[in-house]
């Protein structure tokens, strides 16, 4: 990560950052125990909504939203709406550490969408990035996805496989932001966007409501992926965008596993492998790679 600015300026807000994202598994898995899946990321992205738009009426970028809000509603159910459901469903089954450690291939399914949608082709150190990163992802995926009920009657290859297909969403939505939403301020982008998957999920989040009230507890943990993992989390990252690039950002997806497993580890008393986390450190290097964060030597 380079930046203009001394570390001081912005270390603080990558590492709460990090911690913030790193929580919401925690609390996505609080809250879908009781809500379902569909409601918990129903919930999610309409607090969300209520968190960002007086910031975005406060900005006057209500007139930009207006003129380019189909583009921008349909991202959000691709960045929000859909992947929200995906890991809230996966979160049924497997523990937070192993979900948030397959989140770390967003950049490879980015790279990839990229190189395959706009025609972005990756050098060799990118190109040997993502063969890394999906051998991580295949060893792990290996160890953990079975399609056969286990002892507590759970199918956890469905939850992988909803892991991963949440990170292919995210890769398509960054792409299809580059190519059609380009120059669009972020905070206009993240408002609609969360306006844009609340209307697509309010519907199933109605049909699918559970039947027993869910508790203060599930409740509660909802409330806090909505307000800071979601509406505050986005404005720190523009922040730090503006601070140290969208480049720089994204290395934030580096930190994140470690708090998520951190979490999993001590307040829900998941176990975690050595064979997880070398998994995890095979994609972690894989999306260095494919990040061109760690340069690969050129003839």
């Amino acid at each position: 990560m380079s930046s203009a600015l001394p570390a001081s300026a912005w270390l603080l807000e990558f590492v709460l950052l990090a911690a913030i994202w790193g929580s919401s598994f925690l609390f996505t898995r609080l809250g879908v125990t009781e809500f379902g899946a569909l409601p918990t990321a129903g919930l999610r992205v309409g607090i969300a909504a209520l968190v960002l738009l007086p910031l975005l009426m406060a900005r006057g970028q209500w007139p930009v939203l207006q003129r380019h809000w189909q583009k921008i509603f349909f991202l959000g159910l691709l960045n929000s709406g859909i992947p929200f459901a995906l890991y809230a469903f996966a979160l049924l089954s497997i523990s937070t550490g192993l979900s948030s450690l397959l989140n770390a291939t967003v950049p490879l399914f980015g790279a990839m969408v990229a190189w395959l949608w706009l025609k972005d082709r990756p050098h060799g150190g990118k190109i040997l990035g993502l063969l890394i990163g999906f051998v991580g992802v295949a060893m792990l995926a290996s160890g953990k996805a079975s399609f056969k009920p286990n002892a507590s009657g759970l199918v956890t290859g469905w939850a992988v496989l909803a892991c991963l297909g949440a990170c292919l969403c995210y890769g398509l939505a960054a792409s299809y932001t580059k190519r059609y939403l380009s120059g669009q301020p972020s905070l206009v982008i993240a408002t609609g966007s969360q306006m844009g998957a609340t209307l697509g999920l309010a519907l199933p989040a109605y049909w699918f409501w559970p039947a027993v009230a869910p508790s203060t507890t599930a409740w509660l943990a909802v409330g806090v992926v909505g307000v800071l993992c979601t509406g505050v989390a986005f404005v720190l990252f523009f922040r730090l965008i503006d601070k140290v690039g969208a480049a720089g950002s994204l290395t934030v997806t580096f930190l994140i596993p470690v708090f998520a497993v951190f979490y999993g580890v001590v307040f829900l008393g998941e176990v975690v492998t050595g064979w997880m986390l070398l998994c995890g450190a095979i994609i972690l290097l894989g999306t260095a790679l494919s990040m061109d964060l760690i340069k690969w030597p050129k003839r």
